[in-house]
């Protein structure tokens, strides 16, 4: 009798702690999982506003930059091209046009500017290189307005010119590097973030199972506790709260995982083809200026002819092309790929894009830009052609017209067609931005009020059982 009482207060002695020891080890892992989950909904919410926010508008503001650079330089050719001698003999249409794609151009950098200045605000470096290019810009639109000036002179070519080089030489010597050192930068930045981002989103991930299967384990044991010790084959509080930190676990690990999925499609799916497409926009603008310059400055002929081939390079890479063998590498490695998209003949900005196709119609429109800019490039061969055969005349309105089947009008079809692959893509980049932070929203509240209730019950359900025990 003595021992039996003795083992009765043992019992009633040592169950109560088990329990609440059990109590306490469920309450304490489920709320450090319901802070940690807190923590990683801010920080990806906080990834979301600098990847939206900041990130990605300063790269392609940085690339719009350059852009809006090469496109004003080229106006400023075209209305030399087309403004005759003092005002007379000239091209009306073309150079009403240029005149008007010159003040959206100069209205366009303005914008970017004060953009990247705001953006820049706490980064020393990037403060300096946009005051550099405001500077360096300043000076440029001196330059080009004393040409444009003397250009409006009878006999004021000559010096129109010469300001005109100075403007040209200031720009591809330190606006456009300036500015395509932001474009790297800020997509560098925009890279590092991510990984940052990607890096945290896994150790978070694998921080919520750290605590969710043992908080699993601790009520797997409570509940086998309470059925041996009490007779009964299930607890159903218990039962409740395991369930609720079941579902609680998974929509956590769904959370971080599906965060991390909309980040590497907002990231590199998506942002990494808008970069290369703004790279190629820029770029092409800055070719379609050097057909103006070549046509304006006979001097220089030579010059911006290599000029343009090499940024034909950048476009669509050709191993040893030159101008009169590049539009029968461009169809040969063309047909090739559309043959068989591993071929690897061929490499640049256009390359980049094709080898990151991700999105349902994004194939056709990149292959469909690709024949627009091999129009674009034989309408520059017809320009050097007739320029050699002494037409000089129709090869100024050949480049600069805008009618059906002129080179401005074929150049005009290629932008739309690089526009409407990048707004594939940048459609794609809004749409992961967007079900990044739904997921915030969707499943962060239900995950923690879970974790609460699985709290609560864990109470409720050993609440009875511990009352037999006062």
């Amino acid at each position: 009798m003595a021992a039996r009482a003795a083992r009765r207060r043992r019992f009633r002695s040592t169950v109560p702690a088990r329990l609440r020891l059990l109590r306490a080890a469920t309450v304490l892992l489920a709320g450090a999982l319901g802070i940690l989950l807190l923590v990683a909904g801010a920080a990806a919410n906080g990834t979301w506003d600098a990847v939206a926010g900041r990130d990605a508008p300063r790269t392609t503001s940085a690339a719009d930059l350059e852009l809006a650079l090469n496109d004003m330089d080229a106006q400023a050719a075209n209305i030399l091209l087309s403004s005759g001698d003092g005002g007379t003999g000239g091209l009306a249409v073309p150079h009403a046009k240029a005149v008007t794609l010159y003040g959206d151009a100069r209205r366009e950098i303005g914008h970017d500017l004060r953009t990247l200045s705001a953006a820049a605000q706490g980064d020393r470096t990037e403060e300096k290189t946009v005051e550099s290019i405001t500077d360096d810009f300043a000076e440029y639109q001196e330059l080009i307005g004393r040409a444009l000036e003397n250009d409006r002179r009878t006999g004021g070519k000559p010096d129109a010119l010469t300001d005109y080089r100075d403007a040209t030489d200031l720009l591809r010597g330190h606006l456009l590097p300036d500015a395509r050192r932001l474009v790297s930068a800020n997509d560098s930045a925009f890279d590092s973030r991510y990984a940052t981002a990607r890096s945290a989103l896994n150790a978070q991930l694998a921080a919520v199972l750290a605590l969710g299967l043992p908080l699993l384990a601790v009520l797997g044991v409570l509940q086998m506790y309470l059925a041996r010790r009490f007779r009964r084959i299930l607890n159903p509080g218990v039962l409740a709260a395991t369930v609720c930190t079941l579902a609680a676990v998974v929509l956590g690990t769904q959370l971080l995982s599906s965060s991390a999925t909309h980040l590497k499609v907002a990231r590199h799916d998506a942002f990494d083809s808008v970069v290369a497409l703004s790279r190629a926009r820029a770029t092409a603008y800055d070719a379609n200026a050097d057909e103006s310059r070549f046509l304006l400055d006979p001097g220089r002929r030579t010059r911006y002819a290599d000029a343009f081939l090499a940024k034909s390079q950048e476009l669509y890479g050709i191993r040893g092309a030159t101008l009169s063998t590049y539009d029968a590498g461009l169809a040969a490695t063309w047909r090739d790929y559309r043959a068989d998209a591993t071929d690897p003949r061929f490499t640049g900005e256009f390359r980049r894009e094709l080898d990151n196709i991700t999105f349902p119609g994004e194939r056709a429109a990149a292959e469909k830009s690709v024949d627009a800019y091999a129009v674009y490039e034989r309408d520059d061969r017809k320009i050097r052609a007739l320029l050699a055969a002494g037409e000089d005349e129709q090869a100024v309105e050949f480049c600069m017209g805008w009618e059906a089947g002129t080179s401005n009008a074929h150049f005009g079809a290629w932008m739309a067609a690089l526009d409407r692959v990048t707004d594939i893509n940048r459609a794609h980049f809004d749409e992961s931005v967007a079900a990044g932070r739904g997921e915030l929203t969707g499943r962060l509240p239900w995950a923690c009020g879970l974790l609460l209730l699985a709290m609560a019950l864990t109470g409720l359900g050993l609440r009875p059982r511990l009352a037999e025990f006062r």
